[in-house]
């Protein structure tokens, strides 16, 4: 059984930074691509950025670029989302999703995958 465990989320002030952790189990960690996801009240689901665990091809949305950043450990089958200079715009449920990947390098950041976390709240306030 897939799952996808989220952790790291909190309350935060503006400038300050977190880490998101995304912890895997049940499949091949390396054999999958991995999204990070945000949800905020009263807006739509935002893709923030993807990376194919196979090589560590990333690909994230331009709009976040500088301040967030996705990497993984293959070792501990974790994807991990670092934001630095929060704002309090950034306040959101975070989710994590993962599909097979099929050898590809590309992954497609603005697009929710097969399998899905249950979400870590940020909240960004002074």
């Amino acid at each position: 059984e897939v799952q996808l465990v989220e952790s790291g989320g909190g309350l935060v002030q503006p400038g300050e930074s977190l880490r998101l952790s995304c912890a895997a189990s049940g499949f091949t960690f390396s054999s999958y691509a991995m999204s990070w996801f945000r949800e905020a009240p009263g807006k739509e689901r935002e893709g923030i950025a993807c990376i194919v665990n196979h090589d560590g091809s990333s690909y994230s949305a331009d709009s976040l670029k500088g301040r967030f950043t996705i990497s993984k450990d293959n070792a501990k089958s974790t994807v991990y989302l670092q934001m630095n200079s929060l704002k309090p715009e950034d306040t959101a449920v975070y989710y994590c999703s993962a599909e097979p990947s099929y050898g590809s390098s590309y992954c497609d950041h603005r697009y929710g995958m097969d399998y899905w976390g249950n979400g870590t709240l940020v909240t960004v306030a002074s």
